[in-house]
């Protein structure tokens, strides 16, 4: 699709920058990047199956988060260039290796160069896309994936833009995400689950519960059962929070959340009547984190 990628504005930063000659904030160019590609087992289990969600890290985002388990490849643009045909390469071999989807983790740099790689080969697919981003998106951005997307899993990281602004460089990030979900579930309707126990259309909403932030975390929750309706997405209320990246320079989040803190958004997710996801404490391991090698691309 055309777009001008002279003057980037894909993202709520809005950098401006010239990306057929540099990078912009996300550290994203011209050219798709990407850092592995492979059947995860670790999604929600609706996404992940007994076959694998077929997920595509792309390189670079526009989020500066402090915590990042993936700040290999978010922050330090970990990965290779690869052209268009190369990526329709790996999204047909993922589909033939039985993946229940494609999932497309942080592509939001790269949308206008995936949906021409989708533009050839969706057709061939018959497995639904998965968007896997931040939640801090614009409006506008999402508009171009309609018809393409099938599922959006965003994160809804804060309540709090001073919270978002500390950790992540975000300091719009609340009224960003409100506005995308909102787009999302405009495109996707409720969530559509098969009797395979696959997932084919909707909205999952992940939530990472930080440690000192329980009660940011209970507004998150009030937030989307108020706003959206707890009927009309599936929450992933994640406990996985591991140090990582920068976090050792913030006292407060240089530990692991306790089960204390957990079980309270947990209970509160319960009374506010989610349907969807609550993962055990032990998955709150690096070795959950994926190793990123290359492999698969």
């Amino acid at each position: 699709m055309n777009y001008d990628f002279t003057s980037c504005r894909l993202c709520p930063r809005k950098c401006g920058a010239d990306r057929t000659i540099g990078e912009g904030f996300c550290g994203g160019g011209i050219k798709i990047r990407a850092a592995k590609a492979y059947l995860h087992m670790w999604e929600e289990p609706c996404l992940s199956g007994k076959n694998g969600s077929g997920t595509v890290f792309f390189s670079g985002c526009s989020m500066k988060c402090v915590f990042c388990q993936n700040y290999k490849i978010s922050a330090e643009n970990f990965g290779i260039e690869i052209s268009g045909e190369r990526l329709a390469e790996v999204f047909l071999r993922l589909n033939e290796s039985g993946a229940h989807n494609i999932n497309l983790v942080s592509p939001t740099h790269f949308v206008p160069q995936i949906i021409d790689v989708l533009d050839k080969v969706k057709p061939h697919l018959k497995i639904p896309i998965v968007y896997n981003s931040s939640g801090y998106e614009l409006s506008e951005t999402l508009r171009m994936l309609e018809g393409y997307v099938d599922i959006y899993l965003p994160d809804f990281k804060y309540y709090s833009n001073e919270i978002a602004g500390k950790y992540s460089s975000a300091p719009d990030y609340f009224e960003r995400v409100c506005e995308s979900v909102r787009e999302m579930l405009r495109q996707v309707g409720k969530p559509l689950i098969g009797e395979d126990g696959i997932m084919k259309k909707g909205v999952i909403v992940r939530h990472l519960t930080l440690p000192s932030h329980r009660m940011d975390s209970i507004k998150v929750l009030e937030t989307i059962a108020e706003r959206f309706g707890t009927e009309n997405v599936l929450l992933s209320l994640m406990s996985q929070y591991t140090p990582a990246y920068r976090s050792y320079e913030f006292k407060e989040i240089s530990r692991r959340i306790s089960s204390f803190e957990y079980n309270f958004v947990a209970d509160r997710a319960v009374k506010l009547g989610f349907n969807g996801y609550m993962q055990e404490k032990s998955s709150a391991k690096e070795e959950y984190t994926p190793d990123f090698d290359l492999f698969g691309l």
